[in-house]
């Protein structure tokens, strides 16, 4: 799975003040928490994903910028778990309207569009041993 933003880049957008409260979440680290942070900025990668992935085969070549941000506010979003203030709530059904946009084709990112999800490998394959009861092999009876 691609990851499109990074520890740094979090720490860049929101100060890691603020991502220390967030992740440190019963104080006693004093830091960031590399883990919780690096666990939500997978699940906002994953949340993208799944919206590009029918238009865009995945990963993509490089990360548009705006995909960081977009992540960045996925993250964070999803750090503030069930306590998001309002401002944080609109800003994240913003990106998912957004990233609906980029799924239906409404907006591109300025990548080559596939029109459909890349060449998958994970395909069914069907084998038979021969019939074991048939006109032939019955003798009469059917």
């Amino acid at each position: 799975m691609q990851l499109y933003a990074t520890t740094q880049d979090m720490i860049n957008r929101f100060g890691e003040d603020e991502l220390q409260l967030l992740t440190d979440r019963d104080g006693s680290l004093g830091a960031i928490a590399d883990l919780v942070l690096d666990q939500a900025i997978a699940d906002a990668s994953a949340e993208i994903d799944g919206y590009l992935g029918g238009r865009y085969q995945l990963p993509l070549p490089t990360v548009p910028a705006v995909l960081t941000r977009i992540c960045c506010d996925i993250a964070r979003y999803l750090l503030h778990d069930e306590q998001a203030p309002e401002q944080l709530q609109k800003r994240y059904a913003e990106v998912v309207a957004f990233l609906r946009s980029l799924g239906k084709g409404e907006i591109s990112l300025g990548l080559p569009d596939t029109g459909s999800a890349g060449p998958s490998n994970n395909l069914a394959q069907i084998e038979s041993a021969g019939s074991v009861f048939g006109r032939k092999q019955s003798k009469g009876f059917i």
